[in-house]
């Protein structure tokens, strides 16, 4: 089973891949993050083999124009056991991008414990592409005026929270605003 780790893929192409809004992204994930399930389409616009995505970190799609405070934000929330909705942009395998709204649940056991992660995904519209992109773009650039990683996404976690306290909203009444 060969695996492409994020640093060895390509530069991202600034093409966009095509998807339409009735196609549904679908995938499932250990708790640590691997791949146990990817629908048809998430293999297509991710042009990802099953064999490549089974077993793989779901960051195998990380676009690197991703600011890490919203990962950060979409794993501490599942992780205790909540859902999230979130809007991300997605690199194929070789460099061009795609938006996604995902809402991403914890999968429990017969007895409450986290066993998983499943995330279904839209494509989100145009305009709102057009709205979060200019604010992930300045959490980006937070997160890259640190030298050390650890103190850009302390930064960038900060403004993500002075950026919704400002607006008087938590994360996921302002998601839904887009």
């Amino acid at each position: 089973m060969a695996k492409c780790p994020p640093s060895s893929r390509p530069a991202p192409t600034g093409l966009e891949r095509p998807w339409t809004e009735d196609e549904l992204i679908v995938s499932k994930t250990d708790t640590k993050g691997h791949i146990t399930y990817a629908n048809r389409v998430f293999l297509r616009i991710a042009q990802l083999t099953e064999d490549e995505a089974l077993g793989a970190p779901h960051n195998i799609i990380r676009h690197p124009d991703m600011p890490r405070c919203v990962f950060k934000l979409l794993w501490d929330t599942v992780s205790s056991g909540k859902e999230i909705f979130a809007y991300v942009k997605n690199m194929a395998m070789n460099g061009d991008h795609y938006w996604v709204f995902a809402h991403v649940t914890p999968t429990l056991d017969s007895t409450g414990n986290i066993t998983g992660y499943h995330s279904n995904r839209r494509k989100p519209t145009g305009e709102q592409v057009k709205k979060i992109a200019p604010i992930y773009h300045l959490l980006l650039d937070e997160e890259r005026k640190h030298a050390s990683p650890k103190d850009g996404l302390a930064a960038s976690t900060a403004l993500l929270q002075k950026f919704l306290k400002d607006k008087g909203i938590g994360y996921e009444e302002f998601v839904f605003t887009i």
